[in-house]
């Protein structure tokens, strides 16, 4: 395995790839994140909620091998940050009647497409919109309003499958009945994204939480979607379950039946999977385990989800919880980049890297 350092500078705080997206064009991969500032004292998260995050996004056109950094090249809908409200003081304001863009037949299956998923919030009250791309994420054009789908907030990270050229299938975090986080769910558009409804509630509303869904398509039909579970308890929330969760469905996400728990713990806090369709017809799930020994982890099914293997160890020894979000593609020649933010020491710079590795 050989392990690839994209952004890591002293007294900064980089994170969370997967609430932005990974897109890949054989060799050429992109990759979204933020960076704000550390701080000690701060819990959970050492990170200062008195300074500003910045989206970021890198690039590599020789297959994760080497990276370069910019800030992403978006427009806010408002005063705050890209899908990072929950790490700052200042809450996201929109602007209005003047904070969203309006969709022109957006055309999913050109060659050098992305879409970008973000959030106001995470709970009741929270808005969300995306971007698009036809320039392999060069720019941006956007933002685009998603509706509420009936619920009273939506949290929306990028997850999205795409059918054709005017076709797309969104998969979305709801606030709950009690407007905490969250449950899940498919959204879809059949007029290049100008309008949106909600196709499928992916199982019951817990009684925790189901949220940051990642998707495989397996074939026309069949898509599988991982996701990130807790418990409920009495308990303070980082003492409370985590796992992760795998539904199917057979009618191109119009119903969803529960298959089985591919992780049964994921440590202190939880940590969201990605979902990876490989070249071989293997699946490929990573995800980030947060409990000591803090790791970067994946697990392989070669029987379309319905079994998994023993735990991969794909990046071991962090310095505390406060690691994972991983997003990961596959290049040409089978060679698999798992991308995730990380640290060597508790009260350390967290950082950008990625994992090259052959399952």
């Amino acid at each position: 395995m050989q392990q690839v350092t994209i952004y890591r500078e002293a007294g900064r705080y980089a994170g969370w790839p997967a609430n932005y997206g990974i897109w890949s064009w054989d060799n050429e991969i992109v990759v979204g994140f933020t960076v704000g500032y550390h701080k000690s004292d701060a819990g959970f998260h050492r990170r200062d909620r008195d300074k500003p995050f910045t989206a970021m996004q890198a690039r590599s056109t020789d297959g994760g091998e080497t990276w370069k950094v910019s800030e992403t090249p978006c427009r806010l809908p408002g005063t705050g940050t890209l899908s990072a409200d929950e790490h700052v003081a200042g809450k996201h304001k929109l602007q209005g009647d003047t904070a969203f863009c309006t969709p022109q037949n957006i055309n999913f299956a050109h060659p050098d497409f992305a879409m970008m998923c973000s959030r106001s919030g995470l709970r009741a009250g929270a808005n969300s919109w995306f971007y698009t791309s036809t320039d392999r994420c060069h720019s941006w054009d956007g933002p685009f309003q998603l509706p509420m789908f009936n619920y009273t907030g939506i949290a929306a990270r990028t997850d999205y499958l795409i059918s054709c050229s005017d076709e797309c299938l969104l998969f979305l975090t709801a606030s709950k009945a009690n407007g905490e986080e969250g449950l899940i769910f498919c959204a879809h558009t059949t007029d290049g994204g100008e309008t949106f409804s909600l196709r499928s509630q992916i199982g019951p509303e817990p009684e925790g939480f189901a949220i940051m869904p990642a998707s495989a398509r397996l074939s026309e039909s069949q898509i599988l979607v991982a996701v990130r579970c807790r418990g409920q308890g009495k308990k303070d929330w980082q003492d409370l379950q985590n796992w992760i969760d795998l539904y199917e469905s057979d009618d191109n996400g119009q119903t969803w039946g529960y298959m089985n728990r591919p992780v049964e713990d994921t440590g202190r806090g939880g940590n969201p999977p990605t979902l990876t369709h490989l070249l071989d017809g293997r699946l490929c799930l990573t995800y980030g385990y947060r409990d000591a020994p803090h790791r970067i982890c994946a697990k392989l099914s070669s029987d379309d989800g319905n079994t998994w293997g023993d735990e991969i160890v794909l990046r071991d020894n962090g310095g505390d919880h406060d690691i994972g979000y991983p997003r990961t593609v596959q290049r040409p020649d089978g060679t698999i980049v798992t991308v995730y933010y990380f640290d060597e020491e508790p009260d350390g710079e967290r950082f950008i890297e990625a994992t090259l590795w052959k399952p």
